[in-house]
């Protein structure tokens, strides 16, 4: 009919207005609708699946951790409050506006469980976990009329390591009790079989004695026989032997007969082989030494001679050169002499011509000595009163005048008046 309204299992129809002192509420069924003084809304039964994530949560010892829960949600539609509660909270609002309101309320709730366990029991009692947010955040949300239909752990991390320590330790500590459980298996099993073996071995033993009595009283018998068999034996192998002993006496002093003539002929041929050698060694070793001996004592003396004849005419090169030089310094002195001898009777005779001559010859010399200083300087500064000479004129009338004295100084030693000697020569 045109008036009636219908909806499925999974939602619920709230027609409020007209007739209805509170909202009525249809899950799943029919009801009539008055147009215009009655109005019809629906809200979804479906059930959410909500991802809770809660990273780096510091947990009641201060360690950060992170975890991921999945919740399933639905709004409940067979309980009436509920179904009232949720329609006054979410009536209007769209299904990802009401999985974001229970999403963070789920998740506040896991945060503040979290604060108040630790790591260890978080990660070791997952279900306690899980049951306690289950009942912390049920009591909210059913005020909302939402029922947590399951509540479980998916992940848990973090990344300081501290869970990769625990696990290290838990593997540790269950290493160990395998290691100690397999010892104490080992150690039952050892025992109970060295009780095994040694009751075996008591058995063995014990039946090894009974059959060694039995083969001892069996030997003794069997040897009582073997002493009178081998008694007979012995005495016909006994003859046996002697007569053997006799007859391989005879064998041997024939073979040494033998051996003696045949040792005989060897030592026949060895002579004849060392006589063989002996001429071989005297024609192939020691002719050729004794060659070879001579032939190196005459390279020797010859060797000798030579160092001799090079040696003496070395010395007598030697003898040959110095009487040449002897001769030589003899004559160079002897010039030497007369020279000197010529140069004392030219002084004697013109003594101060001679020392005039010298003299003047030697003035020039004196001015260069005196000059050379003056010309390696780079720079010469002079400093006048304003009274003499400034420059370079300067600079050569001291020059002048040290040569200009030279002749009162050569008076002074020698006596000699240079001036007065070059007037009189002058004069002549």
């Amino acid at each position: 009919m045109v008036f009636f309204e219908t909806c499925g299992p999974n939602e619920a129809m709230v027609v409020s207005g007209m007739c209805h002192s509170r909202p009525a509420l249809v899950t799943g069924g029919r009801i009539f609708v008055w147009p215009v003084v009655q109005k019809l809304q629906k809200i979804s039964l479906n059930t959410m699946t909500l991802n809770v994530e809660s990273p780096k949560v510091y947990t009641r010892h201060g360690v950060p951790i992170s975890v991921t829960g999945i919740a399933q949600v639905k709004i409940q539609g067979q309980n009436q409050e509920m179904l009232h509660a949720a329609c006054q909270q979410f009536l209007g609002k769209s299904t990802e506006q009401m999985r974001h309101i229970a999403l963070e309320t789920l998740e506040g709730h896991q945060r503040a469980i979290m604060g108040t366990m630790t790591v260890e029991e978080i990660y070791r009692d997952r279900k306690k976990f899980s049951k306690s947010v289950f009942e912390v955040a049920s009591s909210d949300l059913v005020n909302m009329g939402i029922s947590i239909v399951s509540y479980t752990i998916k992940d848990i991390r973090d990344d300081e390591g501290y869970l990769h320590a625990l696990g290290m330790a838990r593997t540790a500590q269950v290493k160990r009790d395998a290691r100690i459980g397999e010892a104490e298996a080992h150690r039952d099993s050892g025992t109970k079989e060295a009780l095994a073996e040694e009751a075996r071995m008591k058995a063995k033993y014990e039946n090894d004695t009974e059959i060694a009595q039995a083969k001892r009283d069996f030997e003794l018998k069997k040897a009582g026989y073997d002493i009178e068999v081998q008694t007979k034996k012995a005495q016909s192998e006994l003859a046996y032997n002697l007569q053997a002993a006799v007859t391989k006496q005879k064998i041997k002093e024939e073979d040494m007969q033998i051996k003696v003539i045949e040792r005989g002929q060897q030592i026949k041929v060895q002579e004849q082989e060392i006589a063989r050698r002996e001429k071989e060694l005297e024609a192939t070793v020691r002719q050729p030494a004794e060659a070879e001996k001579y032939k190196v004592e005459k390279l020797a003396e010859a060797n000798r001679n030579r160092v001799v004849l090079e040696a003496e005419a070395q010395a007598e090169a030697i003898k040959v050169k110095g009487e040449a030089e002897a001769f030589a310094i003899e004559a160079k002195a002897k010039a030497e002499a007369e020279q000197m001898a010529k140069k004392a009777d030219a002084w004697k005779e013109y003594r101060e011509a001679a020392v005039v001559d010298m003299v003047l010859e030697t003035l020039p010399k004196i001015a260069a000595e005196v000059a050379a200083p003056i010309s390696q300087c780079n720079k010469i500064t002079m400093v006048s009163n304003g009274k003499g000479e400034v420059g370079a004129s300067k600079i050569t009338s001291e020059i002048l005048d040290i040569v200009a004295n030279l002749p009162k100084a050569v008076e002074s030693l020698t006596g000699i008046d240079i001036s007065k000697s070059m007037m009189l020569g002058n004069r002549v």
